[in-house]
């Protein structure tokens, strides 16, 4: 159950602070997140940038499960000096699906260092939660997603290629009619021009989802095990 008493969340805090091993940490870091507090935000993103990996995935776990609550600091404390640390947020920012994260997916997916961090950022960019924007603010959101991807799908990188796929066929689904047609037309395009058999496979599922509503489609939500692995 999530602990009410701020003192009590402020020694769970310490506890990270003051941990002198690894296992005392992921301790810590695990105690804190179980009690699901928004005062330890700025802790568990803190924890980010440790230095220590199974720390971090328990820290993003614990950022993603705080859902909104946690984007804007998130965006707030992103630390552009300590890459890491900036790589594990912008997972974090893409399991929780926010378009709040739009320019920070939208610079990671162009231009990010780590072809991991750009193939999540990528995918990413296509499941976020547009019902969250306006109508008019979604329509200007989804065609600079649109453009991204669009430039994404040239990449050399197959995997960037695929990501894109993934990307084009999530934001497909979501988009109005006149995007759809667009996502549609580059699809065929690239059907055509894909020499990669994994990605044209991809592209050629995107397409018969988007035209076939009946089929089963995937969730619009980038999981946390996606956005770490993939």
């Amino acid at each position: 159950m999530p602990v009410s008493d701020p003192i009590s969340v402020q020694k769970l805090i310490q506890n990270v602070e003051q941990a002198d091993s690894s296992e005392r940490l992921m301790m810590a870091i695990q105690a804190l997140v179980s009690v699901r507090s928004e005062a330890g935000i700025p802790m568990l993103i803190r924890a980010l940038g440790f230095n220590n990996p199974g720390a971090a995935a328990v820290a993003v776990q614990g950022l993603v499960q705080m859902g909104a609550v946690a984007v804007q600091p998130l965006l707030e404390l992103l630390d552009d000096y300590n890459y890491g640390a900036r790589a594990w947020a912008i997972r974090a920012l893409v399991a929780i699906a926010d378009p709040r994260a739009l320019d920070v997916l939208l610079t990671a997916a162009a231009a990010d260092f780590a072809p991991s961090v750009r193939r999540a950022a990528t995918k990413g960019l296509g499941m976020l939660q547009w019902h969250l924007l306006s109508d008019d603010d979604a329509i200007v959101a989804q065609g600079r997603v649109l453009e991204t991807l669009f430039v994404i799908a040239e990449e050399p990188d197959w995997s960037l290629r695929y990501a894109a796929t993934v990307g084009l066929e999530a934001l497909g689904r979501a988009a109005n009619p006149d995007l759809l047609t667009q996502i549609l037309t580059r699809l065929q395009q690239m059907a055509e021009t894909e020499s990669d058999l994994a990605v044209q496979a991809r592209i050629r599922r995107a397409i018969t989802v988007l035209t076939n509503p009946t089929i089963a489609q995937e969730p619009r939500s980038i999981s946390l095990s996606q956005s770490l692995t993939r």
